[in-house]
């Protein structure tokens, strides 16, 4: 580990000239939600729950990739690659206007698949942050776009970018960014980009950074290319690693934690694992294959796991675990492959084709109440519910806005 000078601990406050976007109830700020957990606080209409799929009020392009999108007050902010070039856009969410957007060079990275970005803007304030797939950091002015500054790290810092590309998320705490990079993550300086400590060159893996705490005390969750790990925020030591080596180093699926337990998951039928950590020692408490997030996360509600089991080129499912033994509540074949996202008490599942499903939560099975196609293509993209609207996309850039 390489250690640079510590990040304060303070909370800074945002340049007082810039437009800071005010945080609302309903907002989806970044990857996998406010709470970082993958559910809305939200409830569904009683309308949406007869019919999900309800009518597309707008459309948008956005350009090839994978990334999801953040929703703060009336803008989403989304990203994508066309000709060459990557964009960030702003987006109204009234009729999907472009507000403003960026654009900078970058390689499409159609590495055995479409390619294009995978990390989702995050807005914090008057910012907005970005990670390409290549090692691009931007931070930019939510209200305009403009550039406050931006840093190459793979060029400035030795990054190693893996095999698909840098795909995780940055995540903003106080007045410090984390980064999924290197073998055990990153830490920047959020109002100049100035790098307050950084782990040793190596693979990461493809999660977002996920700050916790495990036994009263503060950590971020990273998974690299061979391990699930805990870091210190403020220095970067490590605090614990388990070893988990997934088929070309693929460990993307955030992990989920309840006290001092914290839940692993990949795909290549790998399988999940229960981890019990004390201090710097983490105890596996059960391993099974009986759920195997490949790309998409999984939510826990009420001590049960519901996820996407399986591979995007083989027969996938959605499960239902038991959180304290692994064991299989419900396995619901139909849907196939996808992603999943919580509202409150009702499980949202984009199929890879395009279709959106829901259902009650419930450990005694999975049965939709309304089910309807709403894009084409390959869908895997987890999608967003902000302020009463369903946002979704497919890979060649098609986003689309459900309203009920």
């Amino acid at each position: 580990m390489h250690f640079l000078s510590p990040p304060s601990r303070s909370l800074v406050l945002a340049c007082l000239c810039a437009t800071v976007l005010p945080s609302q109830a309903g907002d989806w700020p970044h990857w996998r939600g406010p709470e970082r957990n993958g559910i809305s606080t939200e409830n569904l209409p009683p309308e949406a729950l007869g019919n999900i799929a309800g009518k597309i009020a707008w459309k948008a392009e956005v350009g090839t990739g994978f990334a999801s999108v953040s929703v703060v007050g009336d803008r989403l902010f989304t990203t994508g690659h066309r000709k060459g070039s990557d964009t960030i856009y702003c987006l109204s969410t009234k009729d999907g206007s472009i507000l403003w957007k960026h654009s900078f060079s970058a390689d499409l990275g159609d590495k055995f698949y479409e390619g294009g970005p995978g990390a989702t803007p995050t807005v914090e304030g008057a910012r907005v942050y970005l990670v390409s797939k290549w090692g691009d950091l931007f931070c930019l002015r939510s209200s305009d776009g403009g550039v406050v500054w931006k840093k190459q790290l793979h060029d400035e810092a030795g990054v190693r970018i893996p095999t698909w590309g840098l795909n995780g998320s940055a995540t903003v705490l106080g007045d410090t960014i984390f980064l999924n990079v290197g073998t055990a993550g990153m830490a920047l300086r959020k109002n100049d980009g100035k790098i307050l400590w950084r782990s040793e060159a190596g693979a990461p893996g493809y999660s977002t950074p996920l700050p916790v705490k495990l036994g009263g005390a503060a950590a971020i969750l990273l998974a690299s290319g061979k391990y699930y790990l805990a870091v210190d925020p403020g220095t970067g030591k490590r605090l614990w690693s388990h070893r988990w080596i997934t088929r070309y180093g693929v460990n993307a699926a955030d992990p989920i934690v309840m006290g001092t337990q914290v839940f692993i998951s990949s795909g290549y039928n790998k399988g999940c694992s229960l981890l019990e950590t004390r201090g710097n020692e983490v105890t596996p408490v059960w391993k099974t294959k009986n759920l195997r997030n490949q790309f998409s996360g999984s939510v826990l509600i009420d001590g049960y796991l519901y996820g996407i089991d399986g591979d995007s080129n083989e027969k996938a499912a959605v499960k239902c675990l038991d959180w304290k033994t692994g064991d299989v509540k419900w396995s619901f074949e139909k849907c196939g492959f996808g992603s999943l996202l919580a509202a409150r008490k009702q499980l949202l599942v984009l199929d890879h084709s395009g279709t959106i499903w829901v259902a009650p939560v419930s450990t005694k099975g999975f049965e939709p109440t309304s089910s309807g196609k709403i894009l084409d293509g390959k869908c895997w993209t987890v999608p967003v519910l902000a302020h009463g609207k369903l946002y979704a996309r497919n890979a060649s850039g098609t986003l689309v806005c459900v309203g009920w």
